[in-house]
């Protein structure tokens, strides 16, 4: 058993838990924030993606004792005082999602690309969300999601 201590979505948690604890694991079923997907559980789908001391990682290959210390943001955690992330309203408005499965982690792996870089091109945005697969949308309203957000952020 290892002993967790992390600040999730601004609040510290100290949690015991098997050393082979995925950080997937840790939020969904420890901290119940189940809007972390797990679709594959081998890094390929990007479901699972969070940030870590501000960077997008997939949480379903990241074992939770590894990142002892740090800040974690999860989809629940962008929306400040009720009011969504400007990602978050650009998807909604643009209706870059379907079944809605891949969108946790392509909003949080959208941030990421906005922070690195303000105003990403088409190509940009489809190089970024390669690690995340979407199997409803095609991806062009995803894609317009980024490109409206961009203006927001």
């Amino acid at each position: 058993m290892t002993k967790v201590t992390l600040e999730v979505n601004g609040k510290k948690v100290t949690k015991e838990v098997p050393d082979h604890t995925l950080l997937s694991v840790f939020l969904r079923d420890n901290l119940n924030l189940t809007g972390t997907h797990v679709g594959c559980d081998t890094s390929q789908c990007g479901a699972c993606v969070v940030h870590v001391d501000g960077k997008s990682i997939k949480s379903c290959s990241t074992l939770a004792a590894d990142i002892d210390g740090s800040k974690v943001t999860t989809i629940e955690g962008l929306a400040k005082n009720g009011k969504m992330h400007p990602m978050q309203e650009a998807f909604k408005k643009t209706h870059g999602l379907q079944c809605g499965y891949c969108t946790p982690g392509m909003v949080m792996s959208a941030v990421d690309l906005l922070q690195t870089k303000k105003n990403p091109s088409e190509q940009e945005i489809r190089e970024w969300l390669e690690g995340n697969i979407c199997r409803c949308t095609g991806y062009q309203n995803i894609v317009a999601a980024v490109k409206e957000a961009s203006t927001k952020m």
